[in-house]
């Protein structure tokens, strides 16, 4: 199992320089000057060629990369062309606020999903199994900003019982957490319920069940295991989209984590920021992959024999 983990972290290097590079590039051709938003619109042609010199704008676009490599190596992201602060402080104060917001969205996405999707292949065809799946179809149809909205509308403004944004304490983050849940649990669900339906009609089923194993300890021990592959693969996608792509829920909600901070830095054309942003996206979507295949090699031992 090491061997197997150790393999998969050096595969990784690669891919993070490539995706730097990419990165990098591609953000230097979002239009704007950022000199002249640092400078002001009022600032003359000179001051603007001397903000360029001093934050390097006028370098090679490979000698901009090879410094600001040099500077994430040494643990320096850069420093806020809006805001003067070190890109580091910045994350301090929102990073974990959008952990915490993944965390608790892909958490609860994952029991209720399971559960409908269990309930569903258990009752297959059955009432259980229609408003499992009518709810199923709700999650994925309803775009989560408009479910934002309305979730503050009932909970918020009629009832009372839950802050409209911010992050104070747990309360700030149930409104949010459900908004951005509320498609993944959709289609964990889904993808539960065929997957376990396919497990439950396979021969060690029909094996247990003639040998008199109860239902529950066939569904619970057996059949649920099995099934769990693509429910992984959906979930370790989605929680990597979610890091990075709150971006509209922590708009609806005022939410100050890394996805509001970024569309920010975007309208003010803050390199540093962006970069720092994208870079850490990126790192946190390979590692989740990670996780995956690890778990993948758990559920499965013959995933790590056959790629070793």
């Amino acid at each position: 199992m090491l061997q197997y983990i150790f393999r998969r972290i050096l595969e990784m290097i690669p891919i993070l320089f490539i995706v730097s590079i990419l990165i990098f590039y591609f953000i230097h051709l979002i239009p704007g000057d950022p000199a002249r938003l640092v400078a002001g619109q009022d600032a003359t042609l000179e001051e603007v060629n001397r903000i360029r010199e001093n934050l390097g704008l006028n370098d090679p676009i490979w000698q901009q990369y090879l410094s600001y490599m040099q500077g994430i190596i040494q643990g320096d992201l850069g420093v806020s062309l809006k805001t003067g602060l070190p890109v580091t402080e910045m994350f301090a104060n929102r990073f974990m606020n959008s952990i915490y917001l993944t965390f608790a969205s892909i958490i609860w996405a994952l029991i209720f999903g399971i559960l409908i999707g269990t309930i569903s292949a258990v009752f297959k065809n059955k009432m259980p199994d229609y408003l499992g799946m009518v709810t199923a179809v709700s999650g994925i149809s309803v775009p989560n900003f408009w479910l934002g909205l309305i979730l503050i509308q009932i909970f918020s403004v009629q009832l009372g019982w839950l802050p409209t944004g911010g992050a104070e304490d747990w309360k700030s983050y149930v409104l949010p957490a459900v908004s951005l849940g509320a498609g993944i649990m959709a289609m964990i669900a889904r993808f539960t319920r065929s997957s376990l339906l396919e497990t439950l009609g396979a021969d060690f089923i029909r094996t247990g069940r003639a040998k008199g194993l109860k239902e529950f300890i066939l569904i619970s021990k057996h059949a649920l295991r099995n099934s769990m592959i693509p429910v992984v693969t959906i979930t370790g996608l989605q929680f990597g989209f979610l890091l990075g792509g709150s971006v509209v829920v922590e708009t609806v909600f005022s939410f100050p984590g890394m996805g509001r901070l970024l569309i920010d830095s975007i309208a003010f054309r803050d390199y540093p920021v962006i970069q720092a942003e994208l870079l850490l996206f990126s790192v946190e979507f390979i590692l989740v992959n990670l996780l995956v295949d690890i778990l993948y090699s758990y559920l499965n031992p013959k995933i790590r024999t056959s790629t070793a």
